[in-house]
Parts: C-alpha cells; structure tokens; sequence
C-alpha cells in the first residue's frame, strides 16, 4: 500500500509542476523543446532573437492545420523556458502564396473551404498574444480578392511579401523557411 501511496503522490507532484510549468509558458499547450544536458549551443537569455518564418503553402492543403505553426509556437516556448524574456523574443510570420489563406475569418475559410472551419484560427490567436507578428502579402490579397474584413485580426497586411522579408532580413531578422 506504501508503494501505491508513493505513486499516487508522484504522479499528482508531476502533473502539478508540469502544469505550473506550463502556466508560465506564453502559448497554453503546446510543450517546450525537450532539455539536452550539456548541449554545446543553447539559446542565450541575453540574446534578442529576430527571426522570420517564411510560410509558403498551395491552397490545397489547407484542410488541416498549417504545419509550421505549432513548430513556431514550440520555439516561443522554448525561449521562454530558457529564460529568454518576451522583449527578446522577436518572431514574426510572413504569409504568402496558399499560406495568406489561413489567416482569413471562419466565414470567409467556410466559403473558400466547402463549408469546413478555419484549423488555424486557434493558434494564430495564441501566437499573436505570445508576440508574433504575422504579416500578409498584399499582393496576394488582392489576387485572391479578399479585403481587410476578411482577416483575424492578428493578421497585418504588408506590401508585398519580397518588401516585407528584404526589410526584415535588413532589420537582421533571420529567415526560416520558404
């Protein structure tokens, strides 16, 4: 009985502190990197990191959600779990071609999508609370005829996608992706 107690108490002491763990993690659900003990490289709490993803995807695939995204989040939350603070933390999300589309509304998503909801909509939001900065080709919008309104409102609408990722990349961003 001793040892069922012991268990029973762990379990309890590890869902706690991986709960509290996680409150303290800017995007709710989505776990960290895993920790490597004695890693020759890890990110620097001191350091500011600028990074842009470059998200490129054909409108077919949108029906699931995008798949860079949670590898996004999981990187804000590694940073903040290394002790890198929000100031620091400087990412954003250049979305063009197919990928422009996931940032629309549920209705505008439904119409485009034989009536199926936006499976972006979620993540964009917690993104963008955590401090990501998404930023939609213009050009693109206008091509596929969407206006402003039919955006979330996480979603910033730039020039042109080659305008936005030259600025950044002056800035000193660094680009992943694309």
């Amino acid at each position: 009985m001793n040892k069922i107690k012991q268990r029973v108490i762990a379990v309890v002491l590890l869902l706690v502190a991986s709960k509290s763990i996680a409150q303290n993690l800017p995007i709710i659900g989505v776990n960290p990197s895993r920790d490597v003990p004695n890693a020759h490289i890890t990110p620097d709490a001191n350091t500011e990191y600028k990074v842009v993803f470059d998200f490129v995807m054909n409108d077919e695939n949108l029906d699931d959600p995008y798949p860079m995204l949670p590898l996004v989040a999981r990187y804000v939350n590694t940073l903040a779990n290394l002790g890198v603070p929000k100031e620091n933390r400087k990412i954003s999300i250049v979305l063009h071609r197919g990928s422009g589309l996931i940032g629309v509304n549920n209705d505008v998503f439904r119409e485009r999508h034989d009536g199926k909801d936006n499976p972006n909509i979620e993540l964009i939001n917690k993104l963008h609370a955590a401090g990501v900065k998404f930023h939609l080709c213009g050009q693109g919008m206008i091509s596929r005829g969407l206006e402003e309104s039919d955006l979330l409102d996480a979603i910033q609408v730039d020039y042109w996608a080659l305008t936005t990722l030259i600025e950044l990349g002056r800035q000193g961003y660094v680009k992943i992706g694309g």
